[in-house]
């Protein structure tokens, strides 16, 4: 074999050794990669929420519990309701467009009830949805497939992916490419919405998802979307989507 034939050869052959061994490494991988954001809390945050006697949001729960009685329970069960926080955002055909959970329970209350809308992020919405996402609690996120929802959720994912503010930052920047890594001293979630409305340890409260967004969005220094803005509706149902098969652990407790 001529002299410079040998090491073209033996660095070719290392080459290959080294390609093989990547693309072992990378089917090795584990295709389930996404987390909850319970899994990155402290052991005492976790232990709020698996105990629903310690669990803070059990209260609105309780108080969810008697107005469904008083103004649900004609027209549904707890029961007939466990898929709802694992489905939603779902198909409203009377309005054409996606509702939350928040929203359908506001559809139910003015058309059904009739009563007027609860405010959002008020107290007695609150509880009525922590009631009802409680119901779902342990089911897989199973989002609804209606064909009408896709350019909504298609809507959904260009929001999430949008630079926005003063900081120029999108969603998709923190929650997927720097998940893990820490922020001012805080970790980054995955921003799955497997637990929401639940109990934030800053906020001394129950809040929803909206106002989870709303705090990103002032964050990075932008004008946040009205409560109930077609907006959060779309950037949820994406999430959901993005969560899809994820355990639903409402209420839940975060830091």
């Amino acid at each position: 074999m001529p002299a410079g034939v040998r090491p073209a050869l033996l660095a070719l052959l290392a080459l290959l050794v080294v390609s093989v061994s990547a693309l072992h490494a990378a089917r090795a991988t584990p295709a389930e990669t996404r987390r909850s954001g319970f899994e990155d809390m402290s052991p005492s945050t976790q232990a709020l929420q698996r105990d629903d006697s310690q669990n803070p949001a059990m209260l609105w729960v309780e108080d969810g519990a008697q107005r469904f009685q008083a103004d649900c329970s004609r027209c549904h069960t707890a029961q007939s309701l466990r898929p709802a926080a694992a489905r939603h955002p779902a198909w409203h055909a009377p309005s054409g467009k996606p509702l939350t959970l928040a929203g359908r329970i506001n559809a139910c209350q003015v058309r059904h009830v009739k009563k007027p809308a609860l405010a959002p992020e008020s107290e007695g919405l609150l509880a009525l949805e922590a009631y009802v996402a409680l119901q779902g609690r342990g089911l897989p996120i199973q989002p609804d497939a209606t064909p009408a929802l896709r350019p909504f959720v298609a809507q959904g994912e260009q929001l999430y992916r949008q630079r926005i503010g003063q900081l120029d930052f999108s969603c998709a920047q923190c929650h997927d490419d720097h998940a893990g890594r820490r922020l001012a001293g805080a970790l980054i979630p995955q921003a799955h919405p497997t637990a929401y409305p639940l109990y934030r340890l800053e906020w001394q409260g129950l809040g929803s998802l909206q106002r989870r967004l709303r705090n990103c969005m002032t964050g990075v220094r932008a004008e946040p979307y009205a409560y109930g803005s077609d907006e959060y509706t779309m950037i949820e149902l994406y999430l959901k989507q993005r969560a899809a098969g994820m355990a639903v652990e409402s209420p839940g407790v975060r830091p």
